[in-house]
């Protein structure tokens, strides 16, 4: 199917006959279970969706915004698991953010709002203080936007963000990770606290793959015993690594900032 971005299509597994992959430009994009709300296939949602179940009382709606939509698959599990909740989710493509709205049974507004719009433009429509969580999940291509990576961005996230909010970041990269050492610099110049997610085996510089980062200025939720834990027990553990260990992680990386002239940043 045509949409503004290129082509989105579905793709069903004969050996998983509730499931569906929406592929962006031929790209796994996001995994639906279309009967289970809360099986999330991807790895890197497995472990955001760790993080979110140990912050704030145990199935208390919130209020969440995710930059980059696709499927929506993360806040329709979040939908289901705080029911309450208020999303807003930003998708650049109006057209496949309408797609998806006829193909999946997504909550309606104001459970889920669908917004057409660039993600730093929407972020900063948004009231100072009033949002519980901040998912940036958005690609270009196989990249995050840089726009989307800088100390000034980061800054408008902690500002939309209440008291203890949480920001969650996707970062796809390869070994050496000079990407995800970067963002992990800039996030960690912004929140009190940072941590870092990931497989060990994408850790360790052996293979490309995903890494969550998470800002907040809770002082609890990162060395809690449990989240330790849930990562652990996932389908693949997930190491978490919180504060000094991200300071070592980032050693020698420069906090991203914005290009003096406006254009993303190198």
């Amino acid at each position: 199917m045509p949409i503004r971005s290129g082509t989105a299509e579905l793709r069903l597994e004969s050996d998983d006959p509730t499931g569906v992959t929406l592929l962006v430009n031929g790209v796994p994009s996001s995994y639906l279970d279309l009967v289970d709300p809360l099986r999330l296939d991807f790895e890197y949602m497995q472990e955001m969706a760790a993080v979110l179940d140990c912050w704030g009382a145990p199935g208390a709606p919130l209020v969440a915004v995710h930059l980059g939509a696709a499927g929506c698959a993360l806040a329709r599990a979040i939908d289901a698991a705080r029911p309450g909740s208020r999303q807003i989710a930003v998708e650049v493509d109006g057209e496949l953010a309408r797609l998806v709205r006829t193909w999946f049974d997504l909550p309606r507004s104001p459970a889920l709002r669908l917004r057409v719009g660039e993600a730093r433009e929407e972020l900063g429509r948004l009231a100072p203080g009033t949002v519980d969580v901040v998912v940036r999940d958005a690609f270009a291509e196989s990249a995050v936007p840089a726009h989307l990576t800088t100390r000034e961005f980061t800054g408008q996230v902690a500002a939309a963000l209440r008291t203890g909010g949480l920001y969650l970041a996707n970062c796809a990269d390869r070994p050496p990770l000079a990407l995800a050492r970067t963002e992990a610099a800039t996030i960690a110049d912004v929140f009190r606290h940072t941590a870092l997610v990931a497989e060990p085996g994408v850790l360790r510089g052996r293979r490309y793959g995903n890494v969550v980062l998470v800002g907040t200025d809770d002082d609890e939720l990162l060395t809690s015993a449990a989240l330790a834990r849930s990562l652990r027990t996932l389908p693949v553990p997930a190491r978490l690594l919180v504060d000094d260990e991200v300071t070592a992680f980032a050693a020698g990386a420069a906090v991203r900032r914005d290009e003096p002239s406006g254009a993303d940043p190198v």
